[in-house]
């Protein structure tokens, strides 16, 4: 069974090895599992809201419980990441991903492209945009960072734009911005999301897809499909660094405790001091949300002190056994 600690960018700290009686790689979960605890990279359509869709989502599945991040306006198209079941608990440390967008930006007159370059520049980088009217959230003045725009066509008065920007970031109001900065007016006509945090829309599937993998399950009882379509909930936190623990600290942290470095097997070389992280087991599941207290250069020169507060358990207590119980408890674990 491959673990985390066979993926190059990994950083071993030391090499230990998964017991294949306790948890499961999330890519081998039943199906049954999937349906409680799992995630849909939906593709959605224009016309409902993100609410209507997440909604016929739980229609599809029987479920009672979903939910959605980084809403999408009528509309606009592209990737909405769907939770279902209890993985809907996961739903607010996705908020910080960053989104990237493919949009169509209608000049009210027409500008040279020179003029269009450097207005495009000015608006790279940390912006201030005013929240809309219409927006669900308290109105003012808020920051946020516009990676990349790249002009990728321009036909007549209409420029087909690339936009790499961080969450929350309102990409009408943006264009709009930028048609007042080149002094001919703008307005978005196209929106389309390709991109949320490391998900690329080509992972994304219909709604139509969604009804005739389920379908087919439930008529069947074949798989094959509704794996395509339902996606273990840790695809949902691919944007999070990660710590790996060893088996025999997976169930300290299930209960609370705060994780030591003895603990660690492996992590992210990303890992950041005063960070969220994701705290996994080698084979990939997640255990718990955490905040680092160290830089991953810092985690690979000591061997012990506390590395990790426990934020948040995610794993049911008793998925993986007590250290004492399991006959090989690190001397110096957690």
């Amino acid at each position: 069974m491959p673990s985390l600690l066979d993926e190059d960018e990994m950083v071993v700290i030391e090499e230990s090895a998964s017991d294949p009686r306790y948890g499961s790689n999330p890519q081998e979960r039943e199906m049954g599992a999937l349906l409680s605890t799992g995630a849909i990279i939906l593709d959605k359509p224009r016309g409902p809201t993100s609410h209507q869709v997440v909604s016929w989502v739980k229609a599809i599945l029987g479920l009672e419980k979903a939910g959605h991040h980084g809403t999408l306006d009528p509309n606009t198209t592209g990737v909405l990441p769907v939770a279902i079941g209890n993985s809907v608990r996961m739903l607010d440390m996705t908020l910080s991903e960053g989104k990237e967008y493919i949009t169509i930006m209608h000049l009210h007159r027409d500008a040279s492209r020179e003029h269009i370059d450097r207005v495009i520049e000015d608006f790279t980088g940390d912006i201030y945009q005013m929240v809309p009217m219409r927006a669900a959230v308290k109105r003012g003045l808020r920051q946020r960072r516009i990676d990349y725009i790249k002009l990728l066509e321009k036909k007549e008065n209409d420029l087909l734009l690339l936009i790499g920007c961080e969450s929350g970031t309102y990409i009408r109001t943006l264009l709009h911005d930028m048609g007042e900065v080149l002094g001919v007016g703008a307005n978005m006509s196209e929106l389309r999301r390709t991109r949320s945090g490391k998900i690329p829309e080509d992972r994304a599937v219909t709604l139509h897809q969604v009804k005739d993998a389920f379908e087919i399950y439930r008529e069947s009882g074949d798989e094959t499909l509704l794996r395509k379509v339902i996606r273990p909930a840790e695809e949902l936190l691919t944007h999070l660094p990660r710590v790996v623990l060893k088996d025999s600290t997976v169930d300290a942290i299930c209960h609370g405790a705060q994780l030591g470095m003895p603990g660690v097997c492996g992590l992210d070389p990303d890992v950041k001091k005063d960070r969220d992280v994701l705290l996994v087991t080698i084979k990939g599941e997640a255990v718990a949300f955490g905040r680092s207290l160290m830089d991953a250069v810092d985690m690979q020169k000591v061997r012990k002190g506390i590395c990790v507060t426990t934020e948040r358990v995610l794993m049911e207590p008793g998925t993986y056994p007590k250290a004492w119980k399991t006959g090989h408890r690190d001397p110096k674990g957690t």
